[in-house]
């Protein structure tokens, strides 16, 4: 279960730069709304010593109880549902009160997921493109995907989706059989968003369809454009430099308030807003350098689970990072997700930190011959 580690070996690059994202994320949220600033810091505390603590547990043995996890993780989200345990916030029910916790299992299940995963695929890799493998591999990711939709949380289950896709490429997925889906899943999924903005269609919800409209036509729903035009207004007005941290300027978006969830959804403006072009370029690369040196240590990992675990957290990070700051540059629909290490959120910040531990338990047993 513990393996002795060299010191050595520990991948302090990747370590400081998701301390340097969740510092300007301290900083951000401080400025954002100043009463979640401790909470927030707090969190960064908690989760530093939980990257700590996974990434001296050999991710091996962790992985041999996979099916349990699975079991845990259906579990967390069917318990969302339940009366007394599901709460409900702005019309969604994704958040489970337990002991006078509340977190968001979704959150959770993006990191179970890819070391269920990890662990499925090394076993079957003899007989990975199989259709049968193949299959089992879809059905297993539909289930949750399932439950989280039902939530309802649409955004949460296209980064469930794209986690899934680098999954199975690391894992070794025939790229015929890829070009295949690609040739399909195009058209079908074309054919299914048109569905999708249909009034009656069923598929989505008036809100998350409105959201869409807005993206194509912001002039005609100005109501639900404005949250995001407001956001792109406060990140071109920090120019180069930025107006400053806490700075008390009366056009600051901002402090006029006309953008709401400020210290989650829209967190880059505030950093936009005060630490300018050169702050945003700064979370932009280090949000790129986790996600790279990511993607690096899966590269050189002993055992095809270890690729796997490493390649599922860097395309979670590198997906979430790119909708989030998409959503609040207005390149592409509002979806409602946080920026990885950066947005108030709890949950999704102890279970990045988790993930990014066992990224470096992967790195801590690479063969010293690579």
């Amino acid at each position: 279960m513990l393996k002795k580690y060299r010191l050595r070996d520990y991948d302090f690059k990747l370590v400081l730069m998701v301390l340097a994202l969740s510092v300007v994320g301290v900083m951000a949220i401080g400025s954002a709304e100043s009463s979640l600033q401790n909470r927030q810091l707090a969190g960064v505390i908690a989760g530093v010593v939980f990257m700590i603590v996974c990434s001296l547990f050999n991710y091996n043995f962790i992985l041999k109880f996979y099916w349990l996890m699975y079991g845990f993780n259906l579990a967390l989200l069917l318990m969302v549902s339940l009366p007394g345990l599901g709460h409900d916030s702005h019309g969604a029910q994704r958040w489970l009160d337990l002991g006078g916790f509340r977190f968001q299992p979704s959150e959770v299940a993006k990191i179970i997921l890819i070391l269920f995963f990890a662990q499925f695929i090394m076993k079957h890799r003899e007989k990975f493109n199989t259709v049968g493998i193949i299959g089992s591999c879809v059905v297993l990711i539909a289930v949750p995907l399932a439950l989280v939709v039902k939530q309802p949380d649409l955004s949460t289950t296209i980064v469930l989706a794209c986690i899934f896709c680098v999954i199975m490429f690391a894992g070794g997925v025939s790229l015929k059989l890829v070009a295949g889906v690609i040739a399909v899943a195009i058209p079908a999924a074309a054919l299914l968003i048109s569905l999708a903005l249909q009034p009656d269609s069923g598929l989505l919800t008036d809100y998350q369809r409105g959201r869409i409209f807005a993206f194509q036509a912001p002039d005609k729903y100005p109501d639900q454009a404005r949250q995001q035009q407001n956001s792109v207004k406060a990140i071109a007005s920090g120019m180069l430099d930025g107006k400053g941290y806490k700075n008390n300027e009366i056009t600051s978006v901002k402090n006029g308030n006309f953008i709401s969830q400020t210290q989650t959804d829209f967190i880059f403006s505030v950093i936009g807003e005060e630490f300018g072009f050169k702050g945003s370029i700064a979370v932009i690369l280090l949000i790129f350098g986790v996600s790279l040196e990511c993607v690096s240590i899966a590269r050189r990992a002993k055992d095809l689970a270890g690729t796997i675990i490493c390649a599922g957290v860097g395309g979670l990070v590198a997906f979430q990072g790119f909708i989030n700051i998409g959503v609040a540059t207005f390149i592409m629909p509002n979806t409602g997700l946080t920026l990885p290490f950066v947005s108030y959120g709890l949950t999704s910040l102890l279970s990045l930190y988790m993930g990014i531990g066992f990224v470096l338990n992967v790195r801590l047993q690479i063969p010293r011959s690579k």
